[in-house]
């Protein structure tokens, strides 16, 4: 296993920390801005700043000199879509960390469980076949939802030996469980008319697509996301301590079996909000919380806010490159995050096995 306890370039001061941390959101902001700006028709900063201020304000703070046109793209379309990227990407590094820390194993992500797969059959059941058709746009989401839920509970139930759950054994339940639910995706869109447009949209939203981002499906993302994040940090304690071991943790007071399933709960609930709103986009929750770590160290009071800073910035930066490097057409941006990801995983596989080689 590689070292998950030393950072390669450690911000041991506070004011260190803090300049990271405001660094990383100038990139955020500059980013965002840049991704608002791009696309088929391409619009100025002044502009953006203008309507966006308008419209969060409520009144005509700056008077109107743009088309009605120019003002749904960037605040109906745009905007909405970078800020998804932004939770997508931030949501996806925090599942990855609670990942880790309950495997302690630096190679485990959001999907270690099969809570990605599951997720993706339950969407994709709703796109094929209609279900949950009365929920109307959240169909799709609420699908996702329960297929994440269906997805940990098998995983819970096969990794279970005699009333206890190992790191090992759920690692192990998860890649089967994940296979399982892969199987009945690829089973479900087998059996569909092919070239239907139900199989084009279900075969691009498992690439992971922000196409579909709208200001009600952001809203309901948020909520799951900053009330995540805020037991996360609440929790951040006692994650340090669970990653030195169970019996440590153990000893010194901290519920090791309770605490396991507050993070699996968690891990569950946002990682199928954000399948349901984005798809399956890979290697964004292994990547960031490893390379943040190296940086501002292994505290979850520092690492959970850094990483998620740094998790969303990549997200929104992949947004751009899926729409510009192929334009006029869009990549999904799971595939670009892979182009990014799958090397840096073959990095730190090949550093753990160096390391295992001394």
């Amino acid at each position: 296993m590689s070292d998950m306890r030393i950072p390669l370039f450690p911000l041991q001061k506070k004011s260190h920390f803090i300049v990271f941390c405001v660094a990383t959101a100038v990139v955020l902001v500059f980013s965002c801005l840049l991704a608002v700006g791009i696309g088929a028709a391409d619009v100025s900063i002044d502009e953006i700043w203008k309507v966006i201020v308008n419209n969060v304000v409520g009144s005509e703070v700056y008077q109107r000199e743009w088309e009605n046109s120019t003002e749904s793209i960037i605040w109906t379309i745009r905007t909405p879509r970078v800020l998804t990227a932004f939770v997508v990407g931030a949501g996806l590094t925090l599942c990855g960390i609670l990942m880790q820390v309950l495997t302690k194993n630096p190679l485990a992500d959001p999907y270690v469980l099969g809570i990605s797969q599951g997720a993706s059959a339950g969407a994709v059941a709703v796109i094929v076949y209609g279900f949950l058709s009365f929920l109307g746009g959240y169909g799709t989401m609420a699908g996702a939802f329960l297929g994440a839920l269906i997805s940990i509970a098998l995983s819970l139930r096969i990794a279970t030996i005699r009333n206890k759950v190992t790191a090992t054994q759920l690692v192990l339940a998860g890649i089967a469980v994940s296979a399982l639910f892969g199987a009945l995706t690829n089973l479900m869109i087998y059996h569909t008319a092919v070239g239907s447009d139900k199989v084009k949209t279900a075969t691009y939203w498992m690439m992971g697509s922000l196409s579909g981002a709208s200001w009600d499906r952001l809203l309901y993302a948020s909520i799951a996301f900053v009330a995540c994040f805020v037991l996360i940090l609440f929790l951040s304690k006692k994650l340090d301590v669970l990653m030195l071991g169970d019996d440590v943790a153990s000893t010194v007071g901290v519920d090791t079996g309770k605490l396991k399933i507050a993070i699996i709960i968690i891990a569950t609930l946002l990682t199928g909000v954000i399948v349901s709103i984005s798809g399956t986009i890979g290697f964004v929750g292994l990547t960031i919380p490893h390379i943040t770590r190296s940086i501002v160290g292994t505290k979850h009071m520092r690492l959970v806010p850094a990483s998620m800073l740094v998790g969303g910035t990549f997200l929104v930066i992949a947004d751009i490159l899926s729409r510009v490097l192929v334009a006029p057409e869009e990549l999904p941006i799971g595939v670009v995050s892979a182009f990014f990801g799958a090397p840096f995983f073959l990095y730190l596989i090949r550093r753990s096995n160096a390391k295992l080689g001394r």
